[in-house]
């Protein structure tokens, strides 16, 4: 056959063999650079695990991480990335590496601040720092592993400048100081560094990934859907009554008795007021102060405590219910209440298109261990950038061999331990996220 069908024909397999070779050719080549990635992620771990025991042993509260943020700063400048930004919310470090190829622009944070916690010995690394935190010298020790984070992401700035050839797009590193909550009087954390204008300095990233260490399984990589960890409120309760001698409480008001009426009450709001099938909820009160005497009533007695919840009109709910019940008993006793309730973080909400896109990726650095997880109550301020553009945050499991999830001390413990064996886990995933959300529009 000749003329216009055959001419046609050879144009239709023409076509289609373009088609093959322009599917196949990306996928070689994603199949090169991700055993180049596995690899520069091996070749880095040992560092990892040195600049984490650097960071467990000179541990900084929040706003205060001068040490640690330097010893970012310096390592993103030997890698020769972009752009550094320093002193970003008092002590934050934005790194900006462009790859050599055009693309899209994404964020990748760790967090940098330790907590007021006692370290017990042990370790050859354990913290022995003391530092002011309230007015008062408290003791400070990476017990939520920020250690570890850090660590980790100064280890995938290193595996993805080490790629810089290979890679399109812009990868953002954001050292984010005081997710634990800034000092009193002071602003800090996630909400400052948007405030201060991080997604300008960042390009204006399209995504944005975060993990935290958690007591699981070694090596495990944890995600859910939409909404993950809590909203967060902190509570301030001051219960004010009339003082009087302990002999005789009929001649004052006395405002413990109130506050402890108040504290049982307070839990019938999560377990009989609010509809636990939008939302389970949890209200605690985790410190009373009151008197300084055995036989006088004090005048006031103040609470403090916290609400979690994962539904915003639940919240608001919550709120009138908690201020509504304090003040109605207080009033019946004769004594007065007042109720302040603070922000600290709204709900951390996994994109579910993003995070169903980029569940290959978790399963190319954890393979067979990657596990969706229930709801957490615990709160983060990675929150605040998943309100800003799409974001995936998930948890590495960071258990002693052998030990199951439920079965080691939580974060926040003196006794919380990492196992440094997982860390390359967490290096792997936030590059091979970095890379396939850049390679893949």
């Amino acid at each position: 056959m000749s003329g216009p069908g055959r001419t046609a024909q050879r144009r239709t397999a023409a076509g289609m063999l373009c088609t093959l070779l322009c599917t196949l050719f990306p996928l070689a080549h994603a199949t090169e650079l991700d055993a180049t990635l596995a690899s520069a992620t091996a070749a880095v771990t040992a560092d990892v695990i040195a600049w984490r025991r650097d960071f467990h042993a000179h541990p900084e509260l929040s706003n205060r991480e001068f040490r640690t943020a330097e010893k970012v700063a310096r390592h993103l400048e030997a890698l020769g990335l972009d752009e550094i930004h320093t002193k970003v919310a008092h002590t934050g470090v934005v790194g900006v590496l462009k790859g050599a190829r055009p693309g899209p622009v994404v964020a990748l944070r760790a967090d940098m601040d330790a907590l007021p916690v006692q370290e017990p010995a042990g370790l050859p690394f354990a913290s022995t720092v003391t530092a002011e935190y309230n007015g008062q010298q408290v003791p400070a020790m990476h017990a939520c592993g920020h250690d570890a984070h850090t660590a980790m992401l100064m280890g995938v700035a290193s595996v993805l400048s080490s790629l810089r050839k290979e890679l399109p797009g812009t990868v953002v590193f954001v050292f984010q100081p005081s997710e634990e909550g800034a000092p009193p009087g002071e602003e800090g954390g996630a909400r400052l560094m948007l405030k201060e204008g991080l997604l300008k300095l960042a390009h204006q990233p399209s995504a944005i990934f975060g993990l935290h260490v958690w007591p699981a399984e070694a090596g495990t990589l944890g995600y859910r859907l939409r909404g993950t960890m809590a909203a967060s409120d902190r509570l301030q309760i001051r219960v004010k009554g009339r003082q009087t001698h302990g002999s005789s409480p009929w001649a004052g008001v006395d405002p413990i008795i109130v506050s402890a009426e108040i504290m049982t009450a307070l839990q019938l709001i999560p377990s009989r007021q609010l509809d636990v099938t939008k939302s389970p909820s949890v209200i605690t009160i985790g410190s009373i102060h009151g008197g300084v005497r055995n036989n006088i009533i004090p005048d006031e007695v103040e609470m403090q405590g916290t609400l979690r919840n994962f539904d915003e009109g639940v919240r608001a709910e919550a709120h009138q219910r908690l201020t509504r019940t304090t003040e109605a008993i207080a009033t019946a006793a004769g004594a007065t209440a007042e109720v302040h309730i603070h922000e600290q973080t709204v709900v951390t909400w996994n994109d579910p298109e993003l995070t169903r896109r980029m569940l290959p990726s978790l399963e190319k650095a954890a393979p067979g261990k990657v596990q969706e997880i229930p709801l957490i109550m615990a709160a983060e301020d990675f929150s605040y950038y998943q309100r800003e553009i799409p974001g995936l945050f998930f948890f590495l499991g960071i258990n002693e061999d052998g030990v199951a999830a439920g079965k080691a001390a939580a974060n926040h413990s003196p006794l919380f331990k990492v196992n440094e064996a997982a860390l390359g886990t967490g290096v792997h995933a936030l590059a091979q996220l970095a890379v396939d959300y850049l390679s893949t529009p």
